[in-house]
């Protein structure tokens, strides 16, 4: 069933062990995400060997995300673990206070007090509290009861409208950037960037640390939609983390605000990742919704890259059955995919070389009918530009690079190929490709195939040659 959608998966207690990821790999997953707001660095590095292990013995290319926490603003501790907050009731938010009671509680963030006014709307626990500020005295911020419920230990904070100065990247983050990288993490996502120099600063930390991760910034903050284009020319990728972000922007905004990232994401040559509850009901049961599975198929529909399953996989009851639930989905909504970024993308003007083979490729596959695209590639980034057009041709990214091959599994429609050291003779070079792509069976003999390279052979970043051939031509 060829899907070009691709699948993250966050892993945890439900998919821990090698036999279960060993399935799930199977079933379509793509990217495993590892979430840093829980579990200490051994565990992160433990899970990410784990899915290294599992993709080898099932034959299959998985990428790792590093999702850092995040600066998540939460209320403190309670003396008896929650509280029951009725409307009307007035509450304290204190900075100072260490165990909360039903007239207050602490923060761990203690500057929220400096971020907020009178007036504004705070909204905990993702929006099931609804609290109005009647003012700021000091640390305390003095509020009532719009909509109550039951509030527990270290829920969220959010500002209606946004607003709060915390930094994206905390010092939790920064150790943890640095475990990401020692388990040579594909891509690492940063949570709450508010612009771009959020996710500069956090480039230039993997490159301190050494590291060569593709950066995913999330998408979760009103700032961010203000600034997403200085935010998109500074990423690598974008996360449409629709959960915080429809508590600060209001959920009925969420859905256009998605097809604009992604449609955004793909005209900056960047990657999207579409997330929160795409199969939420599937923690413990067997079938999707009817509505979640309408969700899954208009985030494929809007041009994402990938759908990413949170608590699904992490801790649900079917971690596998979900997995597989997805892939249906995506693979059905695809076929009735049309890219409306075609016209724009392939008459814009291309600066690189590079850019211009990926362009003139996927306008000549549209237009002849191969069979696929092979692009003998050291460094992925010509397959990246080929993924941004749907020409409902599979492209494979050929590639002795494991580095490469884990890189270009979240794009779209773009498929990683293992093969040899690229001869540096032409004619070699060719045949081994066709052969990888016969071996694989994304190919027959007699089939097109349209094949880019870079002359002089082996140089990362130099596709500057397209050619179309006949299969066996060059592997007889």
């Amino acid at each position: 069933m060829f899907r070009g959608t691709k699948i993250v998966a966050t892993l945890g207690p439900a998919s821990n062990d090698l036999s279960t990821l060993e399935r799930m790999i199977s079933a379509g997953v793509n990217v495993v995400r590892l979430n840093f707001s829980h579990g200490t660095a051994d565990d992160h590095i433990a899970r990410a060997a784990l899915a290294r292990q599992a993709a080898e013995n099932v034959g299959r290319t998985v990428g790792i995300l590093a999702d850092l926490q995040g600066p998540k603003i939460r209320v403190g501790k309670f003396a008896d673990g929650a509280i029951q907050l009725a409307k009307g009731d007035r509450f304290i938010l204190d900075a100072q206070c260490e165990l909360g009671n039903q007239e207050r509680v602490g923060l761990d963030y203690k500057n929220l007090p400096r971020d907020v006014q009178t007036g504004a709307v705070l909204l905990l626990d993702d929006g099931r509290i609804v609290l109005d500020v009647e003012r700021v005295d000091g640390d305390e911020i003095h509020t009532v009861v719009r909509i109550g419920g039951k509030l527990s230990n270290n829920k969220g904070i959010n500002q209606q409208g946004g607003g709060l100065s915390a930094p994206a990247l905390t010092v939790k983050d920064k150790q943890d950037l640095k475990t990401a990288v020692a388990l040579a993490a594909d891509y690492i996502a940063v949570s709450f960037p508010k612009s771009g120099d959020d996710m500069r600063e956090a480039r230039n930390l993997v490159a301190e640390a050494n590291g060569h991760a593709l950066l995913v910034a999330k998408i979760e903050r009103t700032e961010a939609i203000t600034n997403l284009t200085d935010i998109l020319l500074a990423s690598d990728g974008i996360m449409v983390a629709r959960g915080d972000l429809a508590v600060e922007v209001g959920d009925a905004a969420v859905p256009a605000l998605q097809k604009r990232m992604i449609r955004e994401a793909r005209l900056h040559n960047k990657f999207a990742i579409t997330a929160t509850q795409m199969m939420e009901s599937m923690i413990t049961a067997p079938i999707p919704t009817r509505a979640e599975v309408s969700d899954v198929a208009n985030a494929v529909l809007d041009g994402t890259d990938a759908v990413m399953l949170s608590a699904e996989s992490a801790a649900g009851q079917y971690p596998v059955e979900t997995v597989e639930a997805m892939a249906r989905v995506c693979a059905e909504a695809e076929k009735s995919y049309v890219n409306s970024l075609d016209e724009e993308l392939l008459n814009r003007e291309q600066s690189q070389i590079d850019q211009s083979i990926a362009m003139a490729a996927l306008f000549t596959a549209q237009h002849i009918g191969v069979k696929a695209i092979a692009a003998l590639t050291q460094s992925g980034s010509t397959t990246q530009w080929m993924s941004r057009v749907d020409s409902g041709v599979p492209i494979y990214a050929v590639t002795p690079e494991e580095s490469t091959r884990r890189k270009v599994s979240i794009f779209r429609d773009v498929f990683p190929l293992k093969t040899d050291a690229i001869p540096t003779n032409r004619e070699a070079a060719l045949a081994q490709a066709e052969r990888a792509l016969l071996e694989h069976g994304a190919v027959q003999r007699g089939d097109l195939l349209l094949m880019t390279i870079g002359e002089p052979l082996g140089k990362p970043g130099g596709t500057n040659t397209m050619l179309i051939v006949r299969v066996g031509e060059y592997s007889r």
